[in-house]
């Protein structure tokens, strides 16, 4: 195993507590990789997320995924020279030489393989979405953390939009009765059907309505697809997946009093920011704010509702 440190560039803080970390990443084919470092990194940022700073880094790519190869090195360069990120030779020097994990790589079909190889570090890891393009994938990850006993998150930043958590504070007394959401869905080949994009939206459901989907129905076309998910206690929610049009996420909650309107953009705050402070958190206590047991619904969400867009069919969970 070649850890070599020739390009390190950061000076690592000396102190292993959980009032500061060392945040290693895993996977720089992303712009979250260096969207969460400038927030963890930059000191100077408006919404600065405290705890830790990103200092290593290993790069990455899937070369038949045209999003991931050509840009990986790009965003190498830029935590390199900008921020001081040591690059790594693996994922494993990575898992060696901090404190916790992000498995950033775009790639939905090579986090299974990633995180087997820097489980058994002990380090608490969040994997960015989707966990996995396959059930088949997501439960592998499931068993290894089991296994090897690490704390482990993965789920969209659509979820902690400050839109979304008003919504839930403000309509909590009056209980949700269904939701409709709505978000971009671009297609990606090797990230078949919501998995890419709508896996956004498909988080963002299950923020508000829970757990508890027991069959989905999809109906697509070349610009849109509708997904309706019904719930085990009757309730209904919905997923609109919009490749023309507004690219904006946004829904419906109906409770048993009133329709209200979830703004995702109503605060300044960018979601991705909320979430960061959900992982730091995670991170250093252990409680996680996103069970994997939901993720892994979730997934089977988007498999059922890929299933029944190429079949028309309602597909039980």
């Amino acid at each position: 195993m070649n850890h070599s440190s020739a390009n390190k560039k950061a000076v690592f803080d000396p102190v292993h507590s959980r009032e500061w970390l060392r945040i290693g990443i895993v996977g720089t084919d992303t712009s979250h990789a260096v969207d969460f470092t400038e927030l963890l990194n930059n000191k100077e940022h408006p919404h600065h997320v405290q705890g830790g700073a990103v200092t290593i880094a290993y790069p990455g790519g899937s070369p038949d995924f045209g999003m991931s190869i050509n840009r990986v090195r790009g965003f190498a360069e830029k935590l390199a020279e900008s921020y001081g990120v040591e690059i790594a030779s693996s994922p494993e020097a990575v898992a060696e030489r901090c404190d916790a994990i992000l498995l950033e790589a775009v790639d939905g079909r090579v986090h299974s393989e990633l995180f087997a190889r820097i489980a058994d570090y002990g380090k608490p890891v969040f994997i960015d979405k989707p966990l996995a393009v396959c059930r088949a994938d997501a439960e592998m990850i499931a068993e290894t953390t089991e296994r090897a006993g690490v704390t482990v998150m993965s789920c969209s930043a659509v979820r902690f939009a400050e839109g979304i958590a008003q919504c839930l504070r403000d309509v909590a007394p009056d209980g949700i009765v269904g939701a409709d959401c709505f978000g971009p869905m671009d297609l990606e080949p090797t990230q078949p059907g919501l998995f890419w994009y709508g896996i956004h939206t498909a988080d963002m459901l299950y923020a508000l309505l829970g757990r508890g989907c027991r069959s989905v129905r999809a109906a697509s076309s070349e610009g849109h697809d509708m997904v309706i998910g019904e719930w085990a206690d009757g309730r209904i929610g919905t997923l609109r997946g919009n490749r023309v049009g507004n690219r904006k996420f946004g829904g419906t909650v109906h409770t048993k009093k009133a329709t209200v309107y979830v703004d995702v953009y109503a605060h300044a705050k960018p979601y991705y920011a909320s979430m960061l402070e959900q992982v730091m958190a995670m991170f250093r206590t252990g409680a996680v704010p996103v069970e994997l047991s939901e993720t892994l619904e979730i997934i089977r969400f988007i498999e059922a509702a890929n299933e029944s867009r190429q079949t028309g069919r309602i597909v039980h969970l």
